[in-house]
């Protein structure tokens, strides 16, 4: 149900882009940019990304440490 005190014509906010932090764009949700987009899918394809097990093992994950990076640092 929409907010009666948000006009129609204001878009929503998107949450911002998880590889760099800036305000995220429609075109590349949840990304800001292409870039950021092709960042995030090169760390899938090198296996950066990693799903915990099941036992326990591995390296423990904070869900509330918020990595950014500069993308021009990562990508070439």
């Amino acid at each position: 149900m929409a907010d009666p005190n948000i006009p129609a014509s204001m878009p929503a906010r998107l949450p911002p882009c998880p590889i760099c932090g800036r305000p995220g764009e429609t075109a590349f949700r949840p990304f800001c940019s292409k870039r950021c987009s092709d960042i995030d899918l090169g760390r899938w394809f090198t296996e950066s990304y990693r799903v915990p097990d099941q036992n326990g093992g591995g390296q423990n994950f904070d869900e509330n440490d918020p990595r950014r990076v500069d993308p021009d640092e990562e990508v070439g």
